[in-house]
């Protein structure tokens, strides 16, 4: 068994070097610490500790990006998050998730496809009020694997929103989403001290990953950005759907 001090650290560092790379692909910070968490503490608390630590970390990036936060999106999406986190909370211990990841994962594939490599700013037409039933679906798959953050990126990118908007309101739309999930997890036992105490190392180590995150964005174009974007859902895809099978 690891010493407990070596995984806060560990944890720590995790937390920024993901969260670094999460600010400039959009989001997926939390997914890619999934395949480390079930190797750390196992696959019943991983999603718990991975959901945990990204809450913590989430006022930073939206205190960090509030001025690019697009409100109307927000209102639209977190309601249904709410409801989708305490949905999959209570079907934790008994719901298989693979056959969704394999879902989610071709989708996020075929984006490169849809957007030409990055080349097309935008590859469907989008309409605020289909956030309320992504807020649903996308919280209730994300509280149940511990991550689904690239998911939402060819929604939002197909709204219009920029770099910084896109990475600030899915923080906002995160942290309150976050909330649901946290009560939840509490609520039907899934939070011990252990995954208190290495959720707060992964949070604040995620919080510091912001700060140079956002650092890092403000160097590059707006191309640059999509095509990190596609690049990472493309790459989050495989993985998913590796995962499953």
């Amino acid at each position: 068994m690891l010493d407990p001090v070596f995984v806060c650290f560990l944890l720590f560092g995790i937390g920024a070097l993901t969260f670094t790379l999460s600010t400039l692909t959009g989001g997926g910070g939390a997914m890619a610490q999934i395949p480390i968490m079930n190797a750390l503490v196992g696959p019943n608390l991983a999603a718990p500790l991975v959901n945990l630590g990204a809450f913590i970390s989430r006022p930073s990036r939206v205190l960090l990006f509030w001025k690019h936060i697009y409100w109307p999106v927000f209102w639209y999406y977190v309601p249904m998050a709410i409801l989708g986190s305490f949905l999959a909370s209570w079907w934790f211990s008994s719901l298989n998730a693979q056959w969704i990841q394999i879902v989610v994962g071709l989708f996020l594939i075929s984006t490169v496809f849809q957007y030409r490599f990055g080349k097309k700013k935008q590859s469907f037409n989008m309409r605020l009020w289909y956030f309320m039933p992504l807020g649903l679906v996308v919280s209730f798959i994300g509280t149940l694997t511990g991550g689904m953050g690239p998911i939402l990126n060819p929604f939002l990118l197909n709204l219009g929103l920029k770099k910084e908007a896109l990475v600030g309101t899915k923080g906002a739309q995160s942290f309150f989403m976050g909330i649901g999930q946290i009560t939840a997890y509490s609520a039907f036992g899934l939070l011990s001290d252990r995954v208190w105490l290495y959720g707060l190392c992964l949070g604040l180590g995620a919080s510091l990953g912001n700060y140079i995150g956002k650092r890092l964005l403000y160097r590059i174009s707006e191309k640059k950005f999509r095509q990190i974007l596609i690049g990472y859902m493309v790459l989050s895809g495989v993985l998913l759907v590796y995962g499953a099978l």
